[in-house]
């Protein structure tokens, strides 16, 4: 679908480069801040490069101001035009007033605004004996304007037959999946993709514009360097000295992530870590390829990120939202996240997402740090940087502002010499006392654009010349938010860091990764005590021990929780593995899990994976390739982390002879057998279970009585829910365990946890109830919201 619209886009492209006629311009929003910053200017930047080569320009600045006032706030507006540096200044009050004569004012709030519109440019097309090559809409007006504007220029103001239409949208793109699927689908019902721009003003920025080329460019020397065996981490950064005063009503909805980390990093992360297409100057294939860098980010969890806001946000909401003194926001003004990307090139490099506001300077990079696997004999000063491969390696595509202060690519020396550019780029000077990440200027190979030129003139040369590649579709829209959005939902309730601003956070933000988590390097500081009748927060507490229904209980927040946990499975597993040479596994499907195993894949390295045995304790009856099979989230988040030895794995046979969970294909006994032949008296060294609202445990159900006493190790059982076919572990095999561990977390189950702890042993009510190993050990592990609520 993305390949079929870009291609139809570039056919309009090249018929509208044959035609050659007249363009008009509609900036809606004109008079608004952005229009006066940066697209007025970029326009003019555009007719500035294009005038004279057979095209002619109308300019309409639009608005729901009156036309008197509306053109007072447009003329002040054009009064600040720059020409570019090197052009003569006769010749630049020439242009200038030429663009001034092309731009009018007109009010846009109805239907017949929009007809009046499309009847003067064709009046002015006609008047002067031009032909229409296309009509350009910049939508820089709020999201919520989108559709309606969209409906009057689909209805009324389009261009007539063998003329193209553009129209041009402003993030924010939606907030979650939800709204950026309902805000495409009604854009998409008035305009076809090949006619929608959506605009990223960083992908304009020179640096991140440079990084497709660069990498094509020097295709010979990164290919044996740009992957998992050479690179060690990279980094996305974007930093900001000033704060969030005077637009805390949009951060209060939006917040670091959604605002920076969501469109900017994330698209800048694709253009590193894409694979590089045979024709970069190919619009569909580039789009193609952003979008297979998507669909391979690994799902993010709530270890994947760490959030703070300065401390001064809270007042400045509640000045700005005029909300009581007892109020405090919990929208995080700096976030780090960890992503991973679940290919061949990338398998486990860290990329590094980091924004925030009131830090310690303002600057934005990309920097693809190599790994060093070499020791010199000599001391550093005598390392020189074109030889010595002790000294860091490291690409940078330098955004803007920092101590360099203006956008570069620098590639260390020991990496090698890089292509270039020649016309648009040039070989920095040294420049004494200057550091880069620790190291003089002189230890790269430094370069800067010829002229700098503003995102916003750059992206809207591409949308008059078709590229589209600039731009971000409706399928790499949504795939972002399908990544981001679960993320944002699970930090909803999140408590950020609080920290000073500017450099006196002095560490306090610093991060670390640790396999699949982001911690701050840092401690929390010590809080207050809190004072009579004051609310417990999160670091009132830590590990709780006590009872539940007469067994041990372990309570705590749930990434403390997940970590006894893993560390009590891992001492369980050392010390089977000591005694008897291995250790038998059984885990539990769903959700609850999901944190545990990417523990376990990625903290706990001493794990003895080679001599464990990993069983199910149930299957839903689907395919195991199949999204709601357990043991595909099993494959997914533990098994394809770890080295364990494929004939040590025993999924459940559910799907044999073609067929799911048919009682004649005997599958329930065969892992029966299987278990009896390989499990000593059928007597596992762990089980993992989880408890369901309904009081359901692996897929035992209440008032089924399927599994909860008899003969049979294994059993097919009927789910209340899809899918309805399920084989589990019967009870009394669970019984026979050497330990179960029950793993209950979050708020909906706080009522069923209080429900059990008063009931007696009533299995067919409440199948966890019946949980009781006859001779092992049974400890619950309770996040405090499962059970304190």
């Amino acid at each position: 679908m993305l390949m079929v619209a870009v291609c139809v886009a570039l056919v309009g492209c090249l018929q509208a480069q044959e035609l050659q006629g007249h363009v008009s311009i509609i900036l809606l929003g004109a008079t608004g801040d952005l229009a006066k910053k940066y697209l007025w200017q970029g326009l003019f930047q555009l007719y500035v490069d294009e005038v004279g080569k057979d095209h002619s320009f109308s300019f309409h600045g639009a608005a729901l101001t009156a036309p008197k006032q509306g053109q007072e706030l447009m003329a002040k507006a054009l009064e600040s035009l720059s020409c570019p540096k090197d052009m003569e200044p006769s010749h630049c009050m020439e242009l200038k007033d030429q663009f001034l004569r092309l731009s009018q004012y007109r009010q846009l709030k109805t239907v017949e605004d929009y007809e009046t519109l499309a009847k003067d440019i064709e009046a002015q097309v006609k008047e002067e004996g031009l032909r229409e090559t296309g009509r350009i809409f910049y939508f820089s007006v709020p999201p919520f304007a989108y559709v309606d504007i969209a409906r009057n220029i689909n209805s009324s103001c389009r261009p007539g037959p063998g003329s193209w239409l553009r129209v041009v949208f402003e993030k924010p793109f939606g907030h979650d999946h939800l709204s950026a699927q309902q805000l495409a689908t009604e854009l998409g019902s008035f305009f076809q993709e090949e006619e929608m721009y959506r605009v990223d003003h960083y992908l304009g920025k020179q640096a991140v514009a440079q990084i497709l080329p660069f990498r094509d460019q020097n295709r010979k020397a990164l290919d044996s360097l740009w992957n998992r065996h050479h690179v060690e981490r990279v980094e996305v950064i974007m930093k900001e000295t000033v704060d969030a005063e005077g637009r805390i009503s949009f951060y209060e909805e939006y917040g670091v992530i959604r605002d920076i980390l969501q469109n900017h990093l994330t698209e800048i992360l694709t253009l590193v870590a894409m694979e590089l297409p045979h024709d970069v100057s190919s619009s569909a294939a580039v789009l193609q390829h952003k979008l297979q860098a998507f669909r391979a980010l690994r799902g993010l969890h709530r270890g994947s990120a760490v959030l703070g806001q300065y401390q001064a946000y809270s007042a400045q909401a509640r000045r700005e939202l005029q909300r009581p003194e007892s109020f405090h926001s919990l929208t995080p003004t700096f976030a780090g996240v960890l992503v991973h990307i679940d290919n061949l090139r990338w398998e486990g490099v860290p990329f590094i997402l980091m924004s925030g506001k009131a830090l310690d300077e303002r600057v934005g990079y990309v920097r693809i740090l190599f790994k060093n696997r070499a020791f010199c004999v000599h001391r550093e000063g005598h390392w020189a940087p074109e030889q010595s491969q002790c000294l860091p390696r490291q690409i940078i595509f330098h955004i803007g502002h920092g101590e360099l202060g203006h956008p570069a690519i620098l590639v260390s020396r020991n990496l090698f010499r890089p292509s270039v550019p020649a016309h648009g780029w040039m070989e920095l000077q040294e420049r004494p006392g200057l550091q880069v990440f620790g190291r003089p200027l002189s230890d790269f190979y430094a370069y800067s654009p010829v002229k700098e030129r503003d995102a916003y003139s750059i992206l809207l040369s591409h949308i008059f010349h078709c590229r589209k590649e600039s731009f971000i579709t409706t399928e790499n829209l949504l795939a972002s938010w399908v990544f981001w959005t679960p993320l944002l939902d699970s930090l909803a309730h999140e408590v950020p860091r609080l920290y000073p601003g500017g450099a006196e956070t002095g560490h306090l933000l610093d991060l670390e990764f640790n396999g699949g988590h982001l911690t701050f390097s840092q401690q929390q500081p010590e809080q207050l005590v809190p004072g009579p009748g004051s609310a417990p927060k999160p670091s009132d507490f830590r590990v709780l021990g006590t009872r539940y229904r007469e067994s041990p209980l372990i309570s705590a927040w749930p990434e403390e929780l997940i970590s006894k946990l893993a560390s009590d499975i891992e001492a369980t597993a050392v010390q089977a593995v000591r005694r008897f040479g291995k250790f038998h596994l059984a885990l539990s499907g769903g959700s609850s899990p999901i944190a545990l195993f990417q523990q376990l894949a990625m903290g706990h390295y001493s794990f003895p994976w080679a001599h464990t045995h990993l069983w199910l304790v149930d299957e839903r009856c689907v395919p195991l390739s199949d999204p709601d099979s357990n043991f595909q989230g099993l494959q997914s988040h533990l098994l394809q982390h770890i080295r364990v030895p494929y004939y040590n794995i025993h999924p459940m046979p559910v799907h044999l002879h073609q067929r799911l969970c048919a009682e004649e294909d005997q599958g329930a006994q065969t892992y029966a057998g299987e278990i009896s032949a390989l499990v000593a008296n059928s007597s596992f060294d762990l089980v993992l279970l989880g408890m369901g609202t309904d009081g359901h445990t692996a897929s035992l159900f209440p008032q089924s009585p399927t599994g909860l006493d008899g003969e049979q190790l294994v059993v097919l059982t009927q789910s209340p829910s899809r899918p309805y076919q399920r084989m589990s572990l019967s009870l009394p095999l669970i019984n026979r365990a050497k330990k179960v561990a029950v793993l209950v977390m979050g708020r909906t189950k706080r009522e069923i946890t209080m429900l059990v702890s008063r009931v007696g042993h009533e299995p067919k009510k409440w199948p966890i109830s019946g949980v009781l190993p006859s001779s092992g050990q049974l400890v619950w592990y309770m996040d405090y919201e499962a059970f304190l609520g």
